[in-house]
């Protein structure tokens, strides 16, 4: 932010000027908020590297997939590729989106990171 000279509240009205720049972001500070909670985080990603789910915590004994998504649209193939391959109890999607489950997907908005335990 500080090389582009951009302000927290920009993030929310600077939406063609952040499209190359806002999943980074977003990533970011998924991340920053798991550390100060206290969670250890990897990631995946397939053998042949065109896939990746953004961070794999445990909870409760579990693996569980964290799928961050920067806006609206959700659709998740590196997130699919990995439920069918390891079939974990469930999955998380961080988005815009409200709370919800659906196809064994927790929806958490981004504003709600803190909730995950």
């Amino acid at each position: 932010c500080a090389q582009k000279d951009i302000r927290a509240e920009d993030v929310f009205f600077m939406e063609q000027e952040l499209s190359d720049f806002k999943g980074g972001m977003t990533e970011n500070y998924v991340n920053t908020q798991l550390v100060r909670s206290g969670w250890k985080s990897y990631f995946w990603r397939n053998k042949k590297g065109t896939k990746e789910v953004d961070f794999i915590i445990v909870l409760d004994g579990q693996v569980v997939p964290i799928e961050v998504k920067s806006g609206e649209r959700v659709g998740a193939a590196s997130l699919n590729e990995y439920v069918k391959l390891y079939e974990p109890a469930y999955s998380v999607r961080i988005s815009e989106k409200n709370f919800g489950f659906e196809n064994n997907i927790k929806s958490v908005p981004l504003y709600a990171v803190y909730c995950l335990g």
